[in-house]
């Protein structure tokens, strides 16, 4: 059962790695929609990207937790 377990936090992981790359994509694809969006839409932009670049920090410590937990 352990090595199963193990099997599910690193699929866990790799999760968890796609989803932090899926966000760094999303936050390069709406800074360059800056460029023809209003003064408000910028705004948003950064708003939503801070939230991004918050997420892809949880995420991060997240990972980190998953690998201790292998290690235990």
């Amino acid at each position: 059962m352990t090595s199963s377990k193990r099997e599910d936090r690193s699929d866990n992981i790799k999760k968890i790695q796609q989803h932090i790359q899926n966000t760094i994509e999303n936050i390069h694809e709406s800074e360059q929609s800056m460029a023809t969006a209003d003064e408000q839409q910028r705004e948003e932009i950064q708003r939503k990207n801070e939230r991004r670049r918050e997420s892809i920090e949880a995420m991060r410590e997240e990972i980190k937790d998953e690998y201790r937990d292998m290690k235990e």
